[in-house]
């Protein structure tokens, strides 16, 4: 099963991305385990310094910006 981590500290745009990502994963009948990761140690570990970010199975494929679900959707399924 694929894992998709939403980075952020919890702020609106984090918050923005986890629910894109939910849409997303409902409308193309996805199954994913979604984590998000609030820890700024867990976070800057992937490399990230800019939140929101999106990581799919840990290689991180999206930085500083709340994707739409479109995007989200065409990502996965690449």
């Amino acid at each position: 099963m694929t894992t998709i981590q939403v980075l952020g500290t919890g702020c609106k745009k984090c918050v923005s991305l986890k629910e894109n990502v939910e849409t997303a994963l409902r409308s193309a009948y996805i199954e994913a385990d979604v984590q998000k990761i609030e820890d700024i140690n867990e976070i800057v570990s992937f490399g990230v310094i800019s939140t929101p970010a999106l990581a799919v199975d840990g290689h991180v494929k999206i930085v500083g910006k709340v994707a739409s679900p479109e995007e989200i959707v065409r990502l996965l399924q690449q």
